[in-house]
């Protein structure tokens, strides 16, 4: 029995690709219509996964995101100084957004589900099915359900005369939007493999990077970032810059072992330059502006809706609410950081803001402004329990 239209999220890459004909052989679609969403890939990426999708599916659109990814998925993480496990998130961010416009255009179409290439072992597959089944629509994944490998998947590509650039030798799996950059598979697999310089695309290896530092000055207005240099620049276009700026420095690579949604262990590898600067940049301005008890408290709401924006909850109640008391932290968040970039470091060098929680009067040791011997009698109590407990210990020995 036909089971009519399906629509795939479509990258262009093995994954995906092979997925079209599966989707009509083993799963009785008549149509697979290919969705390829731009949230910052390279041109060339983009042009690729269209040209493919228009060659292989029964029709193909290609959704440029760029802007709403930044506005309402990397600024919000900027916010909360958004990174996982040390590293600054970037397909964690991308996937929800990416879900909901295959989502839109499957409601569009008159499809009932909506197919995806993750496997059964990534964090993907959560991401996307999560979003899909909210807006009531059917998950089909063929390579998790058929449990396929990725040797497989190339051998069935060359069958299918689908055009494949990955090789069994050196298949790893590429993942790319503005904000990061993620490498894995093949000999990356081993955490033991010291990767060849041939993984990275953005960043130069810090030996080989400039031997001139760089200072640059980036200015926020309620955590956001608005200007580089002095010249105020689009959120895009400053990220954009940002990443050859600071991937020249070799500023940005991570190479970790990450504990994936599922509980497994992963070696990953990841390229972030704009994404180490700014996240610094930011949290550093937060250390002037916000008081003592909101900086520990915001430490825990950034970590948990960093956990549930690297599992794709984006929809969670919760994640809506820490939203709204980090955006209230947020409006103070007002002013300007120098930073140095230099040989895979960023420095900060200073930083002002017109709501700073700082007076250099206050603080000096040449200043009167505040009399110390109001100091005595708070020193006199400080730690008193302590001393208490101490004397009530010696007298029993």
């Amino acid at each position: 029995m036909s089971k009519g239209t399906i629509v795939l999220a479509y990258s262009g890459g093995l994954d995906t690709s092979i997925c079209i004909p599966l989707l009509k052989e083993r799963y009785g679609y008549d149509r697979v219509i290919t969705v390829v969403v731009n949230v910052g890939q390279r041109d060339e990426e983009i042009s690729n996964a269209t040209a493919k999708g228009k060659l292989l599916a029964d029709k193909h659109y290609t959704i440029d995101a760029r802007e709403k990814f930044v506005k309402n998925h990397i600024f919000p993480a900027i916010k909360a100084n958004g990174s996982y496990e040390g590293y600054p998130m970037g397909t964690s961010l991308a996937r929800p957004l990416i879900a909901q416009e295959v989502v839109k255009v499957a409601k569009k179409e008159g499809a009932t589900a909506i197919a995806h290439g993750c496997t059964g072992k990534g964090n993907d597959q959560f991401r996307f099915d999560v979003i899909i089944r909210g807006a009531g629509l059917d998950v089909v994944a063929p390579i998790r359900e058929l449990n396929l490998t990725r040797d497989w998947e190339i051998k069935y590509a060359k069958e299918h005369k689908i055009p494949v650039t990955v090789k069994s030798g050196k298949p790893w799996s590429i993942d790319e939007n503005c904000w990061s950059r993620s490498i894995e598979g093949g000999k990356l697999e081993d955490p033991t493999y010291h990767p060849n310089e041939e993984i990275y695309l953005w960043t130069t290896a810090p030996k080989q990077a400039l031997n001139k530092p760089e200072v640059i000055t980036i200015q926020f207005i309620k955590g956001v970032p608005v200007s580089l240099n002095g010249k105020k620049i689009d959120g895009y276009q400053l990220i954009q810059k940002l990443n050859m700026l600071a991937g020249k420095h070799g500023i940005g690579r991570n190479d970790l072992i990450e504990d994936r949604v599922l509980g497994l262990k992963a070696r990953e590898n990841y390229e972030h330059p704009a994404a180490t600067v700014l996240l610094t940049a930011h949290r550093d301005l937060e250390s002037i502006v916000l008081s003592r008890q909101e900086i520990a408290f915001k430490r825990i709401v950034d970590d948990k809706w960093s956990e549930l924006a690297y599992m794709g909850l984006i929809s969670e109640p919760l994640y809506m609410a820490l939203n709204a008391f980090i955006d209230k932290t947020q409006e103070r968040v007002n002013g300007s950081v120098d930073l140095e970039l230099f040989k895979g470091t960023v420095r900060v060098l200073g930083r002002k803001s017109p709501n700073a929680l700082y007076s250099s009067d206050l603080v000096s040791f040449d200043s009167s402004s505040l009399d110390q011997c109001h100091a005595i009698g708070v020193s006199y109590y400080y730690g008193i329990q302590g001393r208490m407990l101490n004397q009530f210990t010696k007298k029993k020995k």
